[in-house]
């Protein structure tokens, strides 16, 4: 709900005035509902606040304890109060009224450095204990707020964002180029694997699930946090796991319904999304509140030239959705004279660093905009139930019933896929040989196989960088496989994205750094500790019984979603499709400025320019609406995102 700074100098050096000021002058550009400070000697505490939920208003942060001599300022949404007031046993009449960085302090007194383990939510947060001369920090599991500090032999800062620890004198502003390495040979959408570097050198972060202690000059980093992948949950039927589901995710939507303001949600045509609203929209009408929706169009004019089983446009399912659960005010946003292109600069300076989410950058960045003119404090999502609440596949489906098939458990088979071809409207004589031929491989199948194995994708890379970085063998040690030739079952993967910190960074830098600019919280009950570690804790078969893929989410949403949504499985929504088309009017300006980074002999020590020129001879024609999907037109927005980024710091 903040913004926050500090710092901490060593041998007792005490704090310059000028220099907490400039910190703090430095987050003027976002918006407060207040702003304070707490300066002890050589220890300084900053909070540029956002009243985002009742308890944080009028909240002091940062904020001092007498008795205790302790002091915090924290960025934090718990989410588990009621839990944490009951272990601390605080007192009925107390608890309404206590903000959420009080309750973290009274933790930290309770457990010490252990606290984050008890905590559940959105936080980033620094404890200064004056008695022991410690200084505490702690980010939560998944690194949904951000955390930024730099440290040398006489001073520990820290901040919420970036820029505010350049306006220290003794902090450098120079590049890194290990970051950028990995950035630009990571062909996904994660731009980084060291969870403690930044794009600058001088500057750290605190890892998702780690905690920092600063105590006699030394910075200790510890990770707390490790999920566990055993199937622990055993009920009677399939009905008691959807019951214990939808419990659990109601408690987790429940604690990210308290806003002082509006509450709002992003909206496709999707199944997580759609939960989200369908659990949202019901609580709040308890509340006599509305839910408001924010679904993104195609801009006008657009001609939809994607396979049949993409939805560009996906309002016939979104209506579906607002008509069926009732108790919304939806809003549908094209965003008409607004591009990718164009917007890359104001990216550049929300984000601090260069990004991979090109496609969707605009529009995400104006639902945040709207959703802050129209008051919303709270805009949910449900961005990471693909590994949590909607876990599964077709492919997963079927892996299922060819295992059945090879234990031979006949009757088990024919039930379940009866079951797959009711709600599909397919038959047994379909689907029987699918399941045959992924059961008993035939030999061209293990040749595929292995062409796709030997597949490289283009780099980006310049060689001398690579070779400087040693990139390859670094991001092997880290278990990256840049082939995407990956031999893992599902479940595998998806336990490999819990394990792996780089997974989770993207979006809460995202949804920090809009959520300063435009006051409005990203909240995602799709990550709640708690529903990750129930989805985890189930028996795989729970994914994929009754004849439905994802089948978890579609029993347990069946009433609260329709139908239509609830059983989709031929149309796939995609919201970038109209991004050529948007960009069109400037794609001249677009390849020239490209043209001129390839002439640019500083970039040429971080980006093979190579590649750069071929790919702009093969898409650097007139502009195609397919090359949304074309791996070289995605290096060349990347290639202009590391550019203008590169050249801000000449």
């Amino acid at each position: 709900m903040s913004a926050i700074v500090g710092i901490y100098n060593f041998k007792k050096e005490p704090i310059n005035n000028n220099n907490s000021m400039d910190l703090m002058k430095s987050l003027q550009r976002f918006p407060a509902d207040n702003v304070n400070t707490l300066q002890q000697d050589n220890i300084f505490l900053g909070c540029h606040a956002q009243w985002i939920t009742p308890e944080s208003i009028n909240e002091k942060l940062p904020y001092y304890d007498y008795n205790t001599q302790l002091a915090i300022t924290a960025d934090a949404i718990l989410d588990n109060r009621k839990e944490l007031f009951d272990m601390l046993q605080v007192n009925n009449q107390d608890r309404s009224a206590m903000p959420d960085s009080q309750l973290i302090l009274l933790a930290y007194q309770n457990w010490g450095e252990d606290v984050p383990k008890y905590l559940i939510g959105d936080f980033a947060f620094v404890i200064w204990d004056e008695k022991n001369q410690v200084l505490f920090a702690a980010r939560d599991f998944s690194g949904a707020r951000t955390l930024y500090y730099y440290r040398d032999q006489n001073h520990f800062a820290f901040s919420t964002t970036i820029e505010p620890l350049f306006t220290l004198p003794y902090v450098p502003k120079r590049l890194n180029e290990e970051w950028l390495a990995e950035f630009l040979t990571l062909p996904g959408m994660i731009e980084a694997v060291d969870m403690n570097a930044t794009v600058y050198q001088a500057i750290n972060q605190i890892p998702p699930s780690h905690s920092i202690t600063v105590i006699n000059n030394k910075v200790q980093v510890k990770r707390y946090c490790v999920i566990d992948f055993e199937e622990t949950l055993m009920f009677k039927s399939n009905e008691e796991y959807e019951e214990a589901f939808k419990e659990t995710f109601q408690k987790a939507v429940n604690c990210r319904l308290r806003a002082n303001g509006e509450v709002g949600s992003q909206l496709s045509g999707g199944l997580d999304s759609g939960a989200v609203v369908g659990f949202a929209a019901k609580e709040l009408k308890r509340q006599n509140k509305k839910l408001h929706t924010f679904s993104y169009i195609p801009k006008e004019g657009f001609k939809d030239w994607t396979p049949h089983y993409y939805l560009p446009d996906e309002r016939p399912f979104i209506k579906q959705t607002v008509n069926h659960v009732g108790n919304i005010q939806d809003n549908y946003l094209s965003f008409e004279n607004r591009n990718s292109l164009t917007e890359i600069d104001e990216l550049l300076e929300i984000m601090e660093m260069p990004y991979k989410f090109f496609e969707n950058s605009f529009w995400l960045k104006g639902i945040s905009e709207i959703a802050s003119e129209r008051g919303i404090k709270v805009l949910l999502n449900g961005a990471r139930g693909n590994h949590s609440i909607s876990f599964g596949s077709w492919n997963l489906t079927m892996n299922y019933y060819t295992t059945l098939l090879k234990k031979l458990r006949w009757i088990q088979l024919y039930n379940q896929l009866g079951l797959y071809c009711n709600n599909f409207k397919t038959g047994k004589s379909v689907m029987v040989p699918v399941i045959l031929k992924k059961a008993f491989p035939q030999i061209n199948q293990l040749i595929e196989r292995q062409a796709t194995y030997n597949y490289q994708p283009p780099s980006l890379i310049s060689p001398s960088l690579a070779k400087k970085t040693d990139i390859y063998e670094r991001l092997k040690d880290y278990g990256v496989n840049l082939a995407g030739n990956s031999t893992m079952s599902e479940y595998e993967f998806r336990d490999k994205h819990f394990s792996q910190l780089f997974s989770w960074n993207k979006a809460g830098t995202i949804g920090t750094k809009l959520s300063l600019k435009y006051g409005v919280w990203d909240r995602d009950p799709t990550n709640d500790l708690r529903v990750i570690r129930f989805c985890l804790s189930i028996p795989k078969e729970q994914y994929v019984v009754g004849g439905l893929e994802r089948s978890l989410i579609r029993r347990a949403t069946k009433g609260i979603i329709p139908n239509k949504v609830r059983l989709n499985q031929k149309f796939r929504g995609l919201q970038s499709a109209d991004m050529i088309y948007r960009i069109a009017p400037h794609w001249s300006s677009f390849i020239y400025e490209l043209k001129q980074l390839t002439e640019d002999p500083m970039l040429s020590e971080l980006i093979d320019i190579k590649t750069v020129k071929r790919a702009l001879k093969n898409v650097g024609g007139e502009p195609k609406p397919e090359y949304l999907f074309d791996e070289e037109f995605r290096m060349l927005t990347r290639s202009l995102i590391v550019y203008r980024f590169v050249r801000k710091l000449i």
